[in-house]
């Protein structure tokens, strides 16, 4: 009971991001500990509520950075998705060697705890439960780290990924065989989401400075525990904005028992995979996304999955299938307006807990994620890539000739000096 409680905390995040590109958008920070509690019905009749609760700091940090970063992206255009899971994943093995204000900064934004004990452990226990057997549905994750051949990392650094992480190393030629490497990471990430997440990492963000590459995907498949009969599938309006209406294929499923909530804001359902281990979390706005997404946080949601009760409904559900990609690194970067600008300067980033020098700064962060949602089930897949650069220091050579001076007028050939002078003040004409 303790080990699914702790995979369901997380997982949740899956599906409740899978729901959001329905209506688009969330935000907001919540307090660090909050615990998780999911309904589940066992009948129609005699029902019985069964409340997990399990508190797991990691899926609780991942909540609220999950919920930052969708506050940061609900003001752009069309649908958001990604996986909170997989960024937070990425980021926690760059972090293991981020050193002073730059480890300050990437905690502080993704809520990392203050115990590293306690960190590992539980990002440990929570992959290992990922990745278990014996599931009615498809999930496992994998992280790896891509570093320059010959260049050496320290050997506490690279233990502490692989034993907590997973993350093997694979040496790489990023500064003579850069796009070759590329292609070699992308192939990585596609063989881990099932090919749904291609070359997560374009052309030119790799270069000859490239050290390091830290890679995370997830991939997930499961089957609607009370699925979608195709032939009830019909096109229907949906209401992209008041004035706009397409056309899309609607599913529908009718009379059935699912855990419902309704009140003055919102409807929300609970949509159950196979096994009921996970479940996809649909919120419905009573007037618009701009009335719900100020007050929706990780607290609130759970506010509301308190509150979920079992009724006989009809469910309407559209279709849809697309990509996201995000660029997130940079100085101005949505990373870096959310709070860790440091660990993206190559003058001021320290990761010396990676090499032991201070010469280490993160490049780029890219995410892309993959969502379809159709009357059998959900399919979704994401894969996050932190592409870490060496500064290259080059002196600047001047040769600024203000004060008195000397000079020399010479034969190269033979060295003979010409003419021998001595310049104090350059104004005097004689």
């Amino acid at each position: 009971m303790k080990n699914w409680s702790k995979l369901i905390w997380v997982l949740a995040l899956l599906p409740w991001l899978i729901a959001g590109t329905i209506f688009c958008s969330a935000g907001g920070s919540v307090n660090h500990k909050i615990k998780s509690e999911l309904v589940n019905e066992e009948s129609q009749k005699g029902e019985k509520e069964l409340f997990r609760n399990e508190e797991n700091i990691i899926a609780s940090a991942s909540n609220q950075f999950a919920f930052d970063l969708y506050l940061n992206l609900k003001d752009s255009e069309g649908n958001i998705f990604f996986s909170p899971f997989s960024l937070s994943t990425a980021v926690a093995m760059t972090y293991e060697g981020a050193r002073g204000q730059t480890a300050q900064e990437i905690k502080q934004v993704f809520h990392y705890p203050d115990s590293l004990e306690v960190m590992r452990e539980e990002f440990a226990e929570i992959i290992n439960l990922i990745n278990k057997k014996d599931k009615q549905y498809e999930l496992h994750t994998a992280n790896a780290l891509w570093t320059q051949k010959g260049y050496p990392l320290l050997t506490e650094y690279v233990s502490t990924v692989e034993k907590y992480y997973g993350g093997k190393v694979t040496d790489l030629d990023f500064a003579r065989e850069t796009e070759n490497s590329r292609l070699i990471i992308n192939h990585w990430v596609e063989e881990q989401t099932n090919n749904r997440i291609k070359d997560l990492i374009p052309p030119g963000v790799l270069n000859q400075l490239t050290r390091l590459v830290l890679t995370n995907a997830i991939y997930f498949k499961g089957k609607w525990e009370n699925q979608f009969f195709p032939g009830n599938t019909r096109e229907e309006e949906f209401m992209v904005t008041p004035e706009k209406k397409v056309k899309v294929p609607m599913m529908s499923i009718r009379e059935k028992r699912f855990n419902y909530l309704e009140n003055d804001e919102l409807q929300l359902v609970e949509l159950p995979y196979a096994g009921q281990e996970i479940s996809m979390l649909v919120l419905l706005p009573k007037k618009d996304l701009k009335s719900l997404e100020p007050g929706l946080t990780a607290e609130k949601l759970n506010e509301y999955k308190k509150q979920l009760r079992s009724e006989k409904i009809d469910i309407y559900l559209p279709k849809f299938k697309f990509e996201t990609k995000y660029m997130m690194g940079g100085k101005k970067g949505i990373l870096s307006r959310m709070g860790m600008p440091t660990a993206f300067s190559p003058t001021e980033a320290d990761f010396s807990g990676i090499n032991g020098r201070r010469d280490f700064y993160l490049s780029e962060v890219v995410h892309q994620a993959f969502v379809e949602v159709n009357e059998e089930g959900t399919e979704a897949a994401a894969a996050t890539g932190l592409v870490v650069g060496v500064t290259m220091v080059v002196k600047k050579l001047v040769f600024r000739a203000d004060h008195p001076f000397i000079f020399i007028i010479q034969d190269r050939a033979t060295g003979n000096i010409l003419f021998l002078g001595r310049v104090v003040d350059p104004s005097a004409s004689k």
